[in-house]
């Protein structure tokens, strides 16, 4: 499938292990291709970012990601959930904090011997954005899969990178709006027949 990958879509996947590596994560995830794509400069995704994006969009991003790190990766539904069970998420994460240190919760962590493998593998998260974006250059119909796709796939996916975007008007639809002048499908199987996966 990386054969099919732009210059562009490939120095996203390069640049999200970069990041991954930079936190000392275990596995390049959703989160390192988010980082990645805004990077990227002069780029279909970059484009696209930027028109949707207010001043200050990156650092907003970045500080909104930090705090879903905070809260050992669970997206705002997922606290929100456990809030109407009455489990305070917030009150959790201070008294783990206070035990063990600020940011003990942060998922994919390098364990206390500070090893880790020389090749970073890709967590099941990015290998899904990785699919979704082969699946939506299929359906339209695009030979090859640009860092757009992979923006494409990020916001369809779900989960925190996605929560993130949406926050700040970034979705499916508007990216779709942005770089085809048309509207994206209300649900995640819409007009593109790119479907869910797994």
């Amino acid at each position: 499938m990386f054969e099919r990958f732009t210059k562009d879509a490939r120095a996203v996947v390069e640049g999200a292990v970069a990041h991954s590596e930079r936190v000392g994560a275990e596995t390049v995830e959703e989160e390192h291709m988010l980082l990645a794509l805004l990077d990227r400069e002069g780029s279909r995704a970059s484009f696209a970012l930027s028109s949707l994006g207010e001043s200050g969009f990156r650092e907003s991003l970045e500080r909104d990601l930090a705090e879903a790190r905070r809260r050992g990766g669970l997206s705002r539904a997922d606290a929100d959930a456990l809030s109407g069970l009455g489990i305070d998420l917030s009150e959790i994460i201070s008294r783990i904090e206070e035990a063990h240190g600020e940011g003990a919760l942060e998922s994919g962590r390098r364990g206390a011997n500070g090893r880790r493998a020389r090749r970073r593998p890709f967590g099941q998260e990015a290998k899904d954005v990785l699919v979704r974006a082969l699946r939506i250059a299929a359906a339209r119909r695009d030979r090859h899969i640009g860092d757009e796709h992979l923006l494409l796939a990020v916001t369809l996916r779900g989960g925190v990178a996605a929560e993130v975007l949406a926050d700040h008007n970034v979705t499916y639809a508007s990216v779709t709006r942005v770089l085809y002048g048309e509207s994206g499908p209300t649900g995640e199987t819409g007009e593109t027949g790119v479907a869910e996966a797994g």
